[in-house]
């Protein structure tokens, strides 16, 4: 097979290349065994008829275009391999006529990543991005623990308070009329989540066990109902039971029950560390964000339409999924989400434009720098993986050997891109 690029432009790339007559005589037998059943030939049975009957019928190059494909989808990936091209979306092939017993010669246009020369990624100036810990960040999260480690109690001495979950009957009226889907009994209701109509919750602040009061409000105006829309209402209510959280108190032994540690510092120390190594990769996700955007308005970049519609399907499939997972099903969902992926084709084409600018200006970093992924590289990252994943230590090197046989480009690729970026960070002038 040889191979050679003919001409070059923007990023269009033309490349000439030849495949054997042996092995498109191959390719034409491959077609014959997988077209022969969907041939008909009188005389014998679908599937059987030889070859060479089935040429005599319909002429030699009856199996030709099944072949050029055979011999394309083998021969094509070995030649951008061999030539070191990347496409981004088929090629346009073309070859010459095919005369038996002689080669063939075939050309293609191939569109490929754009060539990008930044002209400057260095010493980029932005204003730095700081996000830090304070005391009150760590004791809302000790706080989240506490609650989570409450527990709910009966409250029979007092009335009701803001928080407290109640057990209630209730009834709704407009005028004198009761109303449909206004009626519960034994319904359970957290004061201050706001899950009923406004107004409502606020008012059995005050009331007692036993109590029944007329609980006074009007339905919003973008009420789900029609008929109750912007209506004055009542609602008889009668409290049967009260219950509040119970809240551990916040002490050494709480953090010996919660945790393995031995003190509430030591915990509270935990957190800290935590939330800093968080505040950390946020600013540095953020950072680097504004440095990329900042090459991308420096620096002339011209995106093949093909790419931005790739990352748009990409990233509408994925939306589309999220949307399925959550269980719609029926025609009326799949008319919904139709509808919403368009939505949200529209809306997200800027950011896609973006995305692949980004992507691109991190390659060009990367061949500038020459960043190359070192056996220790993978290993570490392949074991920040594990740790994720849970993966036990004395399976780490078979987890390994999977992951490298399965995706090692998409990680090198990943490695790369997280070596540049920490570059450009380096490099940059925080203002």
């Amino acid at each position: 097979m040889n191979a050679s690029i003919i001409k070059k432009e923007k990023n269009i790339v033309s490349i000439e290349f030849t495949v054997s007559s042996e092995s498109f005589k191959e390719a034409v037998n491959k077609a014959y065994l997988k077209m022969r059943n969907s041939v008909a030939v009188q005389g014998f049975r679908k599937g059987k008829a030889p070859r060479h009957i089935i040429e005599r019928m319909y002429g030699k190059a009856v199996f030709y275009d099944e072949a050029i494909e055979i011999v394309l989808s083998e021969t094509y990936p070995k030649v951008i391999s061999e030539l070191n091209i990347k496409p981004i979306d088929r090629p346009q092939v073309d070859f010459k006529e095919i005369e038996e017993g002689k080669d063939i010669a075939f050309t293609a246009d191939i569109e490929v990543m754009p060539e990008i020369e930044l002209k400057q990624y260095k010493g980029i100036e932005i204003n730095k991005i700081e996000y830090n810990v304070t005391d009150e960040d760590v004791d809302n999260e000790i706080k989240k623990i506490q609650d989570k480690n409450s527990r709910i109690i009966e409250v029979t001495d007092r009335a009701v308070k803001d928080g407290d979950t109640l057990t209630i009957d209730y009834a709704g009226f407009t005028g004198d009329v009761q109303f449909e889907g206004g009626t519960a009994q034994n319904q359970t209701l957290v004061i201050g989540s706001k899950s009923f109509i406004p107004g409502f919750e606020d008012q059995l602040i005050g009331k007692n066990i036993g109590e029944e009061c007329e609980i006074n409000v009007t339905f919003p105006a973008e009420y789900h109902s029609d008929e109750l829309k912007g209506k004055d209402a009542t609602f008889k209510v009668t409290i049967h039971e009260i219950k509040e959280k119970e809240l551990p108190v916040l002490d050494d032994e709480f953090a010996k029950d919660v945790s393995e540690f031995d003190t509430l510092d030591e915990l509270k120390a935990d957190y800290r560390k935590k939330l800093e190594e968080e505040a950390k990769e946020k600013e540095k996700v953020e950072n680097s964000d504004s440095i990329l955007k900042k090459i991308i308005e420096e620096n002339e970049i011209e995106i093949p339409e093909v790419m931005v519609t790739r990352e748009l399907e990409y990233q509408a499939k994925r939306y589309e999924n999220q949307f399925r997972s959550q269980g719609f099903t029926g025609k009326q969902a799949e008319d919904l989400l139709e509808k919403l992926v368009d939505q949200f084709k529209q809306n997200y084409r800027e950011q896609a434009l973006v995305n692949v600018k980004s992507d691109l200006v991190m390659e060009a970093i990367i061949k500038a720098e020459n960043i190359a992924v070192t056996e220790e590289d993978l290993t570490n990252e392949l074991q920040k993986l594990a740790k994720a994943y849970a993966i036990e230590e004395d399976k780490f090197e078979g987890f390994k050997e999977n992951m490298l046989s399965s995706s090692r480009e998409a990680i090198e690729e990943n490695i790369q891109k997280v070596k540049a970026l920490d570059l450009i960070l380096d490099e940059a002038k925080f203002i």
